[in-house]
């Protein structure tokens, strides 16, 4: 039907359609207004301040009658003084709220200490009143009520504010969450940071608290700051039954090992779960809604951060001259962090890297503007450059970062990773003894132990390198190693890959269903280096105690949880992330190892142990590395892997983890498969040869120099 029909509604007299109702009057009278609403938060704060009096003035006259009515049980009391002393209790409390600041509190945040000074003040009102009355006999006002007065008006005072704050709050929030969705959440936690945490979330639009989990028995099924506390036993439960969107771990002092326990059951369950600080990081022990974050891969390390030791921290930082190679790469560049906040005297950094080397110099100047800095661009292998670098500095530290990681691509690259590799290290040695370093630092990995692939021999032959020249006669530096496992959030991590994959909506790859590895901190691995340094006498290699290793699939698993999704499954084929298994690459192990033998001693510092491992003579380390470089110009594979082997016994090229690998393996195109298998047949005689001649005694040393 047309709008315009006689379905049409007749119109209203003053209707907004007639002339004399222009400026929207109230209808049927033209020219008026229509009064809006009175609304407590649009008021000014003096007329805030005036009705709240208003509103005492005639409530404490009824609390003193009531007061009155109490005291004789009938209205005796009442009728026998009149309205006379109800309104002159009134008129002396009024002014003692104000003295005691009740009427300049703003009501939506008023809290208990307020409260608690204004029933003071209210108490010597009312002695003082008393005392005044009985020493002047003065029997117009009846004293016996007075302190009854006290506890019913100050009850008054109380129970009206709180009404009036929560009032305001629930109003707040009720405008604030139209059209919002609020995320239920339970508090992990029944404690004092989950008591501040509880009552943050009752000012917060975007959450809300429903309940408490804790382990403590005792609590289960009681309340606590008006939420119900369930065991943990129960949590699966309650979850589903309250519909719980995201459950926040607030147990700021949990150690390690249980917070990465809690976090993997809770994980278990497919629920959001993010953490409060721990107790360091909570500075001024103030809990609010900021104070939650996200939980953290480092937070499932399951162990403590090694903290350092200030002395071996500053010792050859504070002052020095430090120099880091690769000083663009992911440990580089936090390693020229962790030094500049020593107050180095210059720190020199060296790096093949343009665009690498400006980033972390930009990242210095606006964090560390007082320390010196020197860029220098140039290449491990190249001596001149590392000479030109140094020339004229006196550089006291040297930090050897600077190297090829990645596995596969080393593999792939043989040449390339063992002329950075091996050929770098040995210029920092040369250049360093030359220039009277007086402490010299590399930074190797556990793939040197006992390797499987061309990255991890090479590192392995770096530490030879570096313990021949720690043996040097005459050498006026001190030469060490620091051996770690891999670092989160570095550019060979696999947590930044999985991350990516995981946002690309999967699958995640992974080589085989029972790797493991160490993982430490980028910080860790960063402060280690520098300790070790410190402790160091020559030659020996430090280790960190990492705790437990981590198998790659459950942490695989744990990032697809934290981040909100499920895993896709034969069992469950509509999760969001699949898992897929993608075989062992060309000289990966299962496992890595830290150490390789020799006698393993501990250290200035509980968490790093000190081991002395065997080595090759010096003379005999050159000649077979001559060789090693002479193949990598041929790029004659084969050869290479021989020379290696010669060097370095326990590499084993494509050991028999890679017979146990995961079939799928097999079926990537390996171009290099059948030089493997000839190489094998040549290299299982010459080890044998290799391990009779290759007597692991102290190095008869010669002068340094570079390999001709």
């Amino acid at each position: 039907m047309d709008a315009s029909s006689g379905s049409r509604q007749p119109e209203p007299v003053g209707h907004a359609g007639s002339s004399d109702n222009r400026g929207g009057g109230v209808a049927g009278v033209p020219g008026m207004t229509a009064p809006r609403p009175l609304r407590l938060p649009s008021l000014s704060r003096r007329q805030k301040i005036a009705l709240m009096m208003t509103v005492d003035l005639l409530a404490l006259p009824l609390c003193f009658a009531l007061a009155l009515l109490l005291r004789s049980g009938n209205q005796e009391l009442i009728v026998q003084y009149g309205l006379l002393p109800p309104l002159f209790i009134a008129a002396c409390t009024i002014p003692v709220f104000s003295f005691s600041g009740l009427y300049r509190t703003v009501l939506r945040y008023i809290d208990l200490k307020v409260l608690w000074v204004a029933g003071i003040s209210m108490a010597a009102m009312v002695g003082l009143t008393y005392s005044v009355s009985f020493l002047m006999n003065d029997s117009r006002l009846p004293r016996a009520g007075l302190l009854i007065y006290w506890f019913i008006a100050f009850a008054y005072v109380v129970i009206s504010r709180f009404l009036i704050r929560a009032m305001l709050r629930r109003t707040e929030l009720w405008r604030s969450a139209r059209g919002r969705p609020t995320r239920r959440v339970g508090i992990f936690g029944a404690g004092e940071a989950g008591f501040q945490l509880a009552n943050a979330m009752r000012a917060s639009v975007d959450h809300e608290a429903v309940c408490f989990f804790d382990d403590d028995l005792s609590l289960d099924n009681h309340t606590f700051t008006d939420l119900p506390v369930f065991h943990t036993s129960r949590m699966r439960e309650q979850l589903q039954r309250l519909g719980i969107d995201e459950v926040v771990l607030a147990v700021p002092s949990l150690s390690p090992d249980r917070r990465k326990r809690i976090l993997d059951k809770l994980h278990r369950y497919a629920v959001s779960v993010r953490t409060l600080p721990t107790l360091l990081e909570l500075v001024d022990r103030k809990i609010t809604m900021q104070s939650i974050r996200e939980v953290k891969v480092e937070d499932l390390l399951g162990r403590p951060a090694v903290p350092p030791r200030e002395a071996l921290f500053a010792k050859c930082t504070h002052r020095k001259v430090v120099m880091v190679t690769g000083a663009g790469g992911s440990i580089g560049s936090e390693l020229c962090r962790q030094v500049a906040t020593q107050q180095p005297r210059k720190l020199i950094l060296f790096d093949h890297s343009e665009w690498a080397l400006y980033m972390v110099e930009q990242d210095l100047r606006r964090n560390f503007p007082e320390v010196p800095l020197l860029a220098r661009i140039g290449s491990v292998c190249d001596a001149n450059a590392v000479a030109a670098a140094m020339q004229g500095q006196q550089v006291d530290t040297i930090y050897h970062a600077a190297a090829y990681k990645h596995v596969p691509l080393v593999e792939s690259n043989m040449p390339e990773g063992i002329r950075n590799n091996v050929l770098g290290s040995l210029t920092i040695t040369n250049m360093a003894d030359r220039f009277g370093v007086q402490t010299c630092v590399l930074i190797s990995t556990d793939k040197a132990v006992r390797p499987t692939n061309v990255m991890g021999a090479s590192k392995r032959i770096a530490e030879l390198i570096f313990q021949a020249a720690a043996a040097r006669p005459g050498t006026r530096t001190v030469f060490a190693m620091v051996r770690f496992g891999n670092v989160l959030g570095s550019s060979g991590s696999v947590v930044p890959l999985f991350r990516s994959q995981i946002e690309a909506g999967g699958p995640i790859t992974i080589t085989h269903p029972d790797v493991i590895r160490f993982f430490m901190l980028i910080p860790e691995a960063s402060q280690l280096v520098i300790q070790a340094g410190a402790m160091a006498r020559g030659g020996e290699v430090f280790v960190l105690d990492m705790g437990q290793p981590v198998r790659i699939v459950d942490l695989a698993r744990t990032m697809i949880e934290m981040a909100g999704l499920v895993e896709r499954t034969p069992k469950n084929p509509n999760g969001d992330i699949e898992v897929k298994f993608v075989g062992l690459r060309p000289g990966e192990k299962l496992y890595e190892e830290l150490l390789i033998g020799g006698t393993v001693t501990p250290s200035e510092h509980e968490r790093i142990m000190c081991s002395q491992e065997p080595f090759m003579e010096e003379d005999d380390l050159h000649d077979r590395l001559a060789q090693l470089f002479a193949a990598c110009e041929t790029r004659d594979e084969l050869k290479i892997q021989m020379l290696v082997q010669a060097i370095v016994p326990e590499y084993a090229p494509y050991s028999s983890l890679e017979v146990r690998a995961a079939k799928p393996a097999q079926t990537q195109e390996d171009f290099r498969l059948p030089l493997q298998l000839a190489m094998r047949k040549v290299a299982s005689r010459s080890l044998r040869q290799t391990e009779a001649a290759n007597k692991l005694e102290p190095a008869k040393l010669s002068s340094p120099g570079d390999i001709s």
